[in-house]
């Protein structure tokens, strides 16, 4: 068996923070208790989020009715790219300001307008709900680019965790129901399997790297039935029987996430059915290290290459 990559001495620090509180999510609580616990966490980081030349929040339409979206505009000469974020929280947690940061960073270092969408949550809103706000909220951005300053025929749709979930679902939708055309997705270590048996899965299963096999399952028990939508490709993308004609994919996983073999093996099957397709394991790291850009530097190398990716997309 090979020998564990050791943690990244600053993951290791964050981790050492994070399990002093106890277990990240309170799966034996109410998913409101939950979300506290996650705004709690947001609003204990002291450093303020990236500058950015304007932010403005807007509802736009969802899938039944009106959504919450926040439009995210770097300086620049419009009309820019645009990236349709899904911020992630297991479908259950998270909001316009969890991924308030990684919006920003994105959006300065692309040099591309991002919009995040306020999806539906579960368990309020099971299964499909969240992922047809997504697709809907995606089409209105394609339709209506040019009021936020971008160019509806550079469109990409990204996310992480279960945010990347959405992004690749909301792919196959688009391919399946005829547009939007979209460039780009990004897929930071995204959940794409209801099944949890990979290696990754049992390695990491108990607390302590931020997220859990425990934590995973009572994501999808809030989400949808497991059972009845394994083979639902819009719930668990890896299950589709084609991937093809899908957009080009930057995949980022972290060897530490219990996601890190469920999101390599989609990007190989988005490979071998021949959708160009980067993806990269930064080693040392927990799911979510993206999102620890302010105190971890390979957070701060995942948005860069997350960026650079889309730069490149939006230029071709």
């Amino acid at each position: 068996m090979a020998t564990p990559t050791p943690l990244d001495p600053q993951m290791k620090i964050m981790l050492d923070v994070f399990n002093a509180a106890g277990p990240m999510f309170l799966r034996a609580e109410t998913a409101e208790q939950a979300r506290a616990k996650m705004r709690a966490l947001l609003e204990a980081n002291p450093i303020p989020p990236p500058a950015i030349y304007r932010v403005e929040d807007r509802r736009i339409p969802g899938a039944d009715g009106e959504v919450a979206a926040r439009v995210y505009t770097p300086e620049g000469n419009p009309p820019m790219g645009v990236l349709v974020f899904f911020h992630g929280g297991g479908w259950v947690l998270g909001d316009l300001e969890s991924h308030d940061r990684v919006c920003r960073a994105l959006a300065n270092q692309a040099g591309c307008v991002a919009v995040s969408i306020d999806y539906r949550l579960a368990p309020e809103h099971v299964f499909p709900a969240g992922a047809e706000d997504c697709y809907a909220a995606t089409k209105w951005v394609s339709e209506n680019a040019a009021s936020i300053g971008a160019e509806g025929t550079r469109l990409a749709v990204g996310g992480d965790s279960a945010g990347g979930n959405l992004a690749a679902v909301v792919s196959m939708m688009a391919r399946d129901r005829g547009g939007p055309p979209i460039a780009f997705q990004l897929l930071m270590y995204p959940v794409t399997d209801c099944a949890l048996d990979t290696p990754s899965q049992k390695e990491f299963a108990a607390d302590g790297h931020v997220l859990s096999r425990a934590d995973m399952e009572w994501f999808w028990k809030n989400y949808t039935d497991p059972v009845a939508e394994k083979n639902n490709p819009y719930a668990c993308p890896l299950r589709a029987k084609d991937l093809k004609n899908l957009p080009p994919a930057l995949v980022l996983t972290a060897s530490h996430d219990p996601l890190r073999d469920e999101g390599e093996r989609f990007a190989e099957r988005l490979i071998a059915a021949g959708v160009k397709t980067t993806c990269t394991r930064y080693e040392g790291v927990t799911h979510g290290f993206v999102s620890f850009a302010d105190g971890l530097d390979k957070g701060k190398e995942g948005q860069r290459q997350a960026a650079d990716a889309l730069r490149a997309a939006f230029a071709r």
